[in-house]
């Protein structure tokens, strides 16, 4: 199952796969300085979340703690592949492409993407 997260719930989330679990009270403090959200919003976020399998609760004490479901690097994939279907009809090549193009690789990123492309070659044979 793919669980699709919206900005904000990608904020709340990287709390949460930073450190968990967490109350609504300590979320609320992590992000508003960055986003300004009252208590009564991280609910709601909050909510929406467990509701797509994303967090769950658990009763404690006088506050519920919040834990991620989702793995960060299942989010990471669904979000790329969204991404590059949305953007460049599902085709790596045609990203790559028009970032080399651009000129928005770097060195460092040629030879990180080198090593990735060995790594996932030597796999396969």
């Amino acid at each position: 199952m793919t669980i699709n997260l919206s900005d904000s719930e990608w904020k709340l989330m990287n709390h949460l796969w930073a450190k968990s679990p967490r109350t609504i009270t300590e979320l609320t403090a992590a992000v508003r300085e960055e986003t300004g959200w009252s208590k009564n919003t991280v609910i709601t976020m909050l909510s929406r979340l467990e509701a797509k399998g994303a967090v769950a609760h658990e009763e404690g004490g006088r506050a519920k703690r919040y834990t991620p479901l989702l793995r960060r690097e299942d989010a990471a994939r669904a979000e790329t592949e969204n991404f590059l279907s949305k953007v460049y009809g599902g085709s790596l090549g045609l990203m790559m492409s028009a970032m080399a193009q651009s000129k928005a690789l770097t060195e460092e990123d040629i030879a990180e993407l080198s090593a990735i492309l060995e790594r996932a070659g030597g796999a396969q044979k």
